[in-house]
């Protein structure tokens, strides 16, 4: 049975769920709300966002852990609406910023794009998320506890932050890291500036706990004169060997590039994603599912010091949704 618990033992404590079974894959028991916030080009809006931003939060009082999700390339942060709703029914807060519109900037500009909404959520996110629960400061975003995620080149970006890359000195520190199937460009001659990885072992210079997830079907191509999604030698496999553990490597082994994404993305974005990729022929749910799960287990285990249910996933990966293989964890 899973019970409400409390992590960080400090004076201002986070909720979270912590259980005695592994429940991660499932939708957690936070009632939740979510919404988009828009920047405002107006001096008297103190808190309004620098990008446009979609908040998912609980609506139960406490004070919950905080993960900034970036999206891939040509991405829309509303393509994650579901697999952000799982995260947060477990007990966290969202914070989805559209980092770029139309035209996708550098790698070096969408990474300080990133650095500016880090650097406004001490004095922005509260507001915004009292606006969405409504409850007057009840529901209160601990950023003592901030994780990076992202997908693709959003996963890439967040390593880039975690390593310091940013010419925007981040004024938070963070607690740990998640790429979903990070990517650093489309070719061994077309990668994303800054370049992050060195081709060496256990290079990467960071200081946090460390979890990837990649798909099986990312570097195989969907028709033979498409470039692959994530191309091997700029994947998840070579983000995950050049981290130090803490570190760990799931591999969702029949799904693609795109599968954590809603069913039907829209738009002219969601036409692109639909149709780049190599996809997976089994329901897109079990991939978010299993993507969001992983997260949670890692996030109660490094930020609420409770291990069970990754190790519980490590040792039988077939308490996933769909198929993980490899898997693998290196402890500190």
């Amino acid at each position: 049975m899973a019970l409400a618990g409390t992590i960080l033992g400090t004076e201002k404590k986070s909720s979270i769920i912590i259980s005695n079974s592994t429940d991660v894959f499932e939708k957690g028991c936070f009632e939740i709300k979510s919404n988009f916030f828009e920047p405002r080009l107006v001096s008297w809006a103190t808190f309004s966002p620098p990008k446009q931003l979609f908040i998912v939060s609980p609506t139960k009082e406490g004070t919950y852990p905080v993960v900034l999700f970036f999206h891939g390339f040509l991405l829309e942060n509303k393509f994650y609406e579901d697999l952000l709703h799982h995260i947060s029914s477990h007990g966290l807060i969202l914070v989805a910023p559209q980092l770029y519109e139309l035209i996708p900037p550098s790698g070096p500009e969408e990474i300080e794009s990133a650095a500016e909404v880090i650097n406004w959520l001490e004095e922005g996110l509260q507001p915004l998320i009292n606006d969405l629960v409504n409850n007057n400061n009840k529901v209160v975003a601990d950023l003592t506890t901030v994780a990076l995620a992202g997908h693709s080149r959003g996963g890439k970006a967040a390593f880039a932050l975690a390593l310091g890359k940013s010419e925007v000195k981040c004024n938070l520190k963070f607690s740990v890291l998640v790429g979903v199937d990070p990517v650093e460009g489309s070719s061994m001659r077309n990668r994303t500036e800054p370049h992050i990885l060195t081709y060496v072992p256990r290079s990467l210079d960071l200081c946090i706990p460390v979890a990837v997830i990649g798909t099986g079907l990312g570097s195989e191509r969907r028709k033979p004169y498409m470039p692959a999604c994530a191309p091997d030698g700029l994947n998840h496999a070579e983000f995950f060997n050049e981290c130090k553990p803490p570190c760990a490597y799931f591999v969702a082994k029949d799904f693609g590039h795109m599968d954590m994404l809603v069913d039907r993305p829209g738009g002219i974005d969601g036409a692109i994603a639909n149709c780049m990729c190599k996809n997976g022929t089994s329901p897109r749910d079990l991939m978010r599912r299993s993507v969001g799960g992983i997260l949670v287990a890692f996030l109660r285990a490094y930020v609420g010091g409770d291990h069970k249910d990754l190790a519980a996933i490590v040792g039988d990966p077939t308490l996933a949704p769909t198929t993980l293989d490899p898997v693998n964890f290196v402890p500190a």
